[in-house]
């Protein structure tokens, strides 16, 4: 069963910056489409940005400009570089992936359980 991983959360002052990693272990074929989402206190979960595998990249309104996402073949990794980090950002950070661009399209493909990213004022 194919398990996402994400690392790298943890609280950080407004105004900084914070990496975060995808990882697939143990997968031994590749994702088309890896983004990732977040989840507020009371609020619904959130598209956040997206890469595919032609390098293409799609951003949140909300992040662009402070978020940069990108893939890692080396270490089969997806990075969320975040930088001037605001307390609204504030979150659980899930990883997605999916087979194919359709299959994101259509809601499917993988899960992570998520990292906090907690934003101080």
């Amino acid at each position: 069963q194919v398990q996402l991983v994400e690392s790298g959360g943890g609280l950080v002052q407004s105004g900084g910056s914070l990496r975060l990693s995808c990882a697939a272990p143990g997968v031994s074929f590749s994702f088309n489409a890896v983004g990732w989402y977040r989840q507020a206190p009371g609020k619904p979960r959130e598209f956040v940005a997206r890469i595919i595998s032609d390098g293409r990249t799609n951003y949140a309104d909300s992040v662009k400009g402070r978020f940069t996402i990108s893939g890692d073949n080396a270490e089969k990794t997806v990075k969320l570089h975040m930088s001037s980090l605001k307390p609204e950002d504030t979150a659980v950070y899930y990883c997605r992936a999916a087979l194919t661009t359709a299959g994101w399209d259509s809601g499917t493909g993988y899960w992570g359980k998520g990292t906090l990213v907690t934003v101080s004022s």
